[in-house]
């Protein structure tokens, strides 16, 4: 069958699935708001174990990320983002999400050549790109500051 591209972009949008804009919103509010809300309940209970305010915020981060971790490692993180969507991508939780995931996607393939090579498959751009950035606004904030 041959198709023109017009007829082709007509066809593909007869049978696109819609998706549930508001429904999808509200799941990844709720769940992101969740994952705030836990990280504000553990900060409170390590402020109310005597530490100090740097060392709590320090511990809520290690805490998040370990729970993603363990929660990707058995499957469950998976689940939870099927429904939550872009609400498991508060930076934390999805970034031990993302480091986890081809981890242990290639751990057949053994610990050097599988876990070690491919642990920052996903992860390693955004680390590369981040870093990449910051240099850059670095860089132009102190030509900039030295006009000013």
């Amino acid at each position: 069958m041959n198709f023109d591209r017009r007829r082709y972009l007509d066809r593909v949008k007869e049978r696109e699935r819609r998706s549930p804009l508001f429904k999808n919103c509200f799941f990844a509010f709720t769940f992101g708001g969740g994952i705030c809300a836990l990280g504000q309940l553990l900060l409170s209970l390590y402020l109310y174990a005597g530490l100090s305010e740097r060392d709590a915020g320090t511990l809520v981060t290690v805490t998040l990320i370990f729970l993603s971790a363990v929660l990707t490692g058995v499957g469950a993180f998976d689940n939870v983002a099927r429904v939550a969507g872009a609400g498991t991508l508060v930076p934390v939780t999805g970034f031990a999400n993302a480091v986890v995931s081809p981890a242990l996607d290639c751990k057949s393939e053994g610990l050097v050549m599988g876990v070690g090579a491919k642990i920052f498959a996903i992860a390693g751009p955004v680390l590369l790109f981040a870093t990449l950035s910051g240099a850059v606004y670095g860089v132009v904030y102190y030509v900039v500051g030295l006009f000013l």
